[in-house]
């Protein structure tokens, strides 16, 4: 009896938290007249027509171009940031460089309204032309991962027994190469874990695409809004819906398929404290 009512519990809270990505799901299927008289989760004739219209290419509308764009971004964003801040977390956790003020300085930087980095990034990247470009967007996303990634590569580090640093040193190894070929392998997961979380943080962000794009670079989470405007300046809830779960699919897949190793992550230190 206590087994079952854990799992109506818990399907109730999976049910509420997930409610706005369920509605969304529903209406994606429906027809317009459908949408405007049955509100409900039934749908009584499913269509295929919105995601048939959003996929199609058209000379005003590419959801296939915004959706590589924020690849292509978000992949520069969580691969850069990873890369950078691996380094920096094995000077911080190993020589204390920075632990008590460089490492709460970066973090408290993510706690900062983005928008207040927005006329001097706007001013910078028009200044080296880097204003509507894949590359552009994707160094700002590398700013808003690192952060996090440097947390995560930290925390790791510090995990790792030191003799196994001192060992390969008596051995005649360099800072670079405990880094390479100590410290990197044991931190896979959590170089796994920062990236798909980089990965995602990245692919969700709009302000930035908003601000730094128009034309060539614009990601998925500008360009959906480019599909819910009808000509006599209504909202196609069908299209809209459609063009929103295209969007999602990708972090929502990615963040699914590497569940687990996230989760082994993020718990190991729980674990060993």
């Amino acid at each position: 009896m206590l087994q079952a009512l854990r799992w109506v519990v818990f399907g109730l809270v999976a049910f509420l938290i997930n409610f706005p990505v369920l509605v969304t799901l529903v209406t994606s299927f429906k027809t317009p007249r459908e949408i405007a008289t049955n509100p409900t989760f039934w749908i009584e004739g499913p269509t295929l027509a919105n995601y048939a219209s959003v996929l199609t290419i058209t000379d005003r509308l590419n959801l296939w171009a915004y959706l590589w764009n924020s690849f292509a971004a978000a992949l520069i964003g969580s691969l850069l940031a990873v890369l950078l801040a691996l380094p920096a977390a094995f000077a911080i956790a190993r020589g204390r460089l920075g632990r008590h003020t460089l490492l709460p300085l970066v973090v408290n930087l993510r706690a900062v309204p983005l928008i207040i980095f927005a006329i001097p990034i706007y001013m910078g990247f028009q200044l080296v032309g880097l204003l509507d470009t894949r590359l552009g967007l994707g160094l700002i996303l590398t700013i808003v991962n690192l952060p996090l990634a440097l947390v995560i590569l930290v925390n790791a580090i510090e995990e790792l027994p030191v003799e196994l640093d001192e060992a390969a040193r008596i051995d005649g190894a360099g800072s670079f190469a405990v880094l390479a070929r100590i410290v990197t392998p044991l931190c896979r997961p959590a170089l796994t874990t920062a990236f798909i979380f980089g990965f995602i943080t990245a692919w969700n962000e709009f302000l930035f695409g908003l601000m730094l794009t128009t034309r060539v670079a614009v990601p998925v989470t500008v360009g959906a809004s480019f599909f819910f405007a009808t000509a006599g300046g209504g909202v196609q809830w069908g299209l809209a819906a459609a063009v929103m779960i295209v969007a999602a699919l990708p972090p929502m897949v990615l963040g699914l398929l590497m569940y687990r190793q996230i989760s082994r992550s993020l718990l190991g230190g729980a674990l060993k404290g």
